[in-house]
């Protein structure tokens, strides 16, 4: 993978080489100069090309894109939750492109990428800076066929060896140092083959071991609690520590 950065008169562009290219040159994006766009990172784009396939819940509103016959895109625009949010919803203060989150963001996915982790390859962030504030969307490959692990607990699909293969990865990254401050039940995907995913890492860092190890699992255990019957809790939680301790591949 091959992490390049382009300056634009109204944005600049983080994108891996190898997967953007050909993609640019399909949708009419490529040039001798200018391979890419930041039309790329707007909805009214692919919505009026018709290319928009579907759309992921909560904030934000991500978008599934049909980027090549055979690969789709997530376009997630970074937008703020909470009492901040009715400040300013997409609005970040600016200290430098590579502090922006989208850069962060990019850069920590691509290094666990690099490493065999199991997460979305990145394709692309764009940032665009309106004087002391910016904003900014992320581009990632969609892991076909895949759901959250949240639907598959609510809908009581989720059995002891999937929960063990989820632990399992939860304890690779954490032995890769990736501290993910929003580990729960919607930001792991599994696909059709029940091989679990790890998605989101806004704001994620990579730290060296400490308490926070199990703060992420705790925080993965609040939000089990909500989609998981609770006669199923105990059991679920038994399957994943149980996972997370032998590190089955």
């Amino acid at each position: 993978m091959r992490l390049a950065a382009l300056q634009q008169t109204n944005g600049l562009i983080l994108h891996d080489v190898d997967s953007l290219s050909d993609a640019c040159a399909s949708h009419q994006l490529s040039s001798p100069t200018h391979p890419l766009n930041t039309v790329l990172f707007e909805a009214d784009y692919w919505q009026s090309r018709g290319l928009v396939v579907g759309e992921a819940p909560g904030r934000g509103s991500s978008l599934f894109l049909q980027a090549r016959d055979h690969e789709q895109w997530v376009l997630r625009p970074y937008q703020r939750g909470g009492l901040i949010a009715k400040v300013s919803k997409q609005r970040y203060v600016w200290l430098g492109a590579e502090r922006t989150r989208a850069f962060r963001e990019v850069r920590l996915t691509a290094a666990l990428y690099e490493q065999g982790l199991p997460v979305p390859r990145p394709v692309a962030c764009c940032v665009t800076r309106f004087g002391l504030t910016y904003e900014a969307a992320l581009l990632t490959v969609r892991i076909p066929g895949a759901r959250a692990l949240a639907s598959l607990l609510s809908a009581e699909e989720a059995d002891e060896a999937l929960l063990m293969r989820v632990g399992a990865m939860i304890k690779r990254f954490h032995q890769a140092g990736l501290d993910h401050v929003d580990l729960n039940a919607r930001n792991i995907l599994v696909d059709e083959a029940g091989k679990p995913w790890l998605i989101d890492l806004d704001r994620c860092r990579l730290r060296p071991p400490g308490k926070w190890q199990a703060g992420n699992l705790q925080r993965l255990e609040r939000s089990v609690v909500k989609f998981a019957p609770s006669l199923l809790l105990k059991t679920i939680m038994n399957a994943l520590y149980k996972g997370y301790v032998d590190n089955h591949p």
